[in-house]
């Protein structure tokens, strides 16, 4: 999938409008790891013709639409109604020298993003712009050049450049999820884009999959499948016919990537016990990671891969534990609540988000390794489950049943802007956010 979307990409030619004016300004307006984030209002006019014949109006809205969509997105933006813009909708600015900036800053507008599209037959041309309306810099600038066919494309890449102006990081946008759907009759793993456009059957076993565990480069998914009628792992390469299959005696479940590596973690049970094992891409043993009498199960691994959260009921109950491998030690996590599962480490920090399951109903809590208090995300919503982190630590998907079916959910990474993800036949559980997809 990865390679997938180098492929798309490859043929969209990008010129840099000029450097941008405010070149100091990057990592100055949104810091994603403070929990009471401010929105920054957004003005995002629609674009402007630049080619004769004309551009239809609709596809330049659309286009418009298209870009405001994705960045509100991620929780970072307040969107301005353009019915508030002082400005002649059929001749909005698009450059600099056009801009009167105190007629955004009187409406409250923060940023304000202007487009223009040359279009001559299928193949396109869009400018895109990202302003400081305070301060009237321009701070990104970019020209796009490929087919109608690559709008998507093109508006997510811009995207990715204005959050990385804004925040440091790429965003989300090159990004997908894995996840599991019950829509053919049985539990498949899919995948779709980061904002749930797209969604794509990729399993076909017509039995129990579940499980779905990207590699740290986006090119394999493993998962567990019920195909002999037991628990085992599969590992098939997204964008090739390689696959492998562990399939010892027991169950063999819940794989988990090692960063950097074509090496995963997983719950194996043929010794007897259910225990962790690190395993080569290919499902050979390397070493065992666990031994205790309990059940451990469900590893995740910290970025830097020096420590591991699993889920043990060696003290009676499910609850999270970390092992260190530069210490060597096991230390329990978690002590508040009867039974927590499905650890999920956060790429960018020391929190891992988890699920907690009291009287029947669960509930996503994020914990962190440095003052070690649980915070609660989710509540009085149905049951909440399987948290899942975005490449960039800013955004968690997880599956919800609060409309009844479940269904998968986004949040931001301190559990406000909950929304539905995207709806489909059957239900929807296990999702798994993939690495960011594309290098830039």
């Amino acid at each position: 999938m990865a390679n997938c979307i180098k492929q798309a990409l490859k043929f969209i030619a990008v010129t840099v409008l000029l450097m941008p004016a405010a070149v100091n300004a990057q990592y100055e307006y949104i810091d994603i790891n403070k929990p009471f984030l401010r929105k920054i209002p957004m003005a995002i006019p629609v674009f402007v013709s630049l080619s004769e014949p004309m551009v239809d109006q609709q596809e330049l809205r659309h286009a418009a639409d298209l870009l405001a969509d994705m960045l509100a997105f991620t929780g970072f933006f307040t969107m301005l109604d353009r019915g508030a813009f002082l400005i002649d909708a059929q001749n909005p600015p698009i450059t600099k020298d056009d801009i009167n900036f105190s007629n955004w800053t009187s409406i409250g507008a923060e940023l304000l993003i202007t487009g223009g599209m040359v279009k001559k037959g299928d193949l396109i041309d869009l400018e895109l712009r990202l302003f400081d309306a305070i301060s009237g810099n321009r701070l990104v600038g970019k020209r796009y050049h490929g087919t109608v066919a690559d709008m998507r494309q093109i508006i997510r890449r811009f995207c990715s450049e204005v959050i990385y102006q804004l925040t440091g990081k790429r965003g989300v946008f090159d990004s997908k999820i894995a996840f599991v759907s019950t829509g053919s009759g049985r539990k498949e793993i899919y995948i779709c884009d980061f904002d749930g456009y797209k969604p794509v059957q990729i399993t076909y076993h017509k039995k129990i999959s579940m499980f779905p565990a990207w590699s740290s480069d986006g090119d394999w998914l493993a998962y567990t499948a019920y195909v002999n009628d037991k628990p085992d792992i599969y590992i098939k390469q997204i964008n090739g016919k390689r696959t492998a299959v562990i399939d010892k005696k027991g169950i063999n479940m819940t794989p988990a990537w090692v960063p950097g590596k074509f090496v995963l973690a997983a719950t194996l049970s043929f010794s007897g016990n259910q225990e962790i094992y690190l395993l080569t891409g290919t499902g050979k043993i390397i070493k065992r990671i666990t031994k205790n009498w309990a059940s451990d199960l469900s590893p995740n691994w910290s970025a830097d891969a020096n420590r591991m959260a699993f889920v043990s009921s060696r003290s009676g109950s499910p609850q999270i534990y970390i092992k260190d491998f530069v210490s060597d030690r096991i230390e329990r996590l978690t002590f508040e609540g009867g039974y927590n599962t499905q650890p999920s480490w956060s790429p960018t920090s020391n929190r891992i988000a988890y699920t907690s399951t009291t009287n029947g109903f669960s509930d996503i809590f994020v914990i962190d390794l440095e003052n070690r208090e649980p915070i609660q995300l989710t509540r009085e919503s149905g049951s909440n489950e399987s948290p899942s982190w975005s490449p960039d630590g800013s955004l968690i998907v997880f599956s919800s049943t609060r409309e009844g079916a479940s269904r998968l959910y986004v949040m931001t990474a301190f559990g406000t802007d909950q929304r539905r993800l995207l709806t489909l036949p059957g239900e929807q559980s296990n999702p798994s956010w993939s690495p960011t997809l594309s290098k830039h």
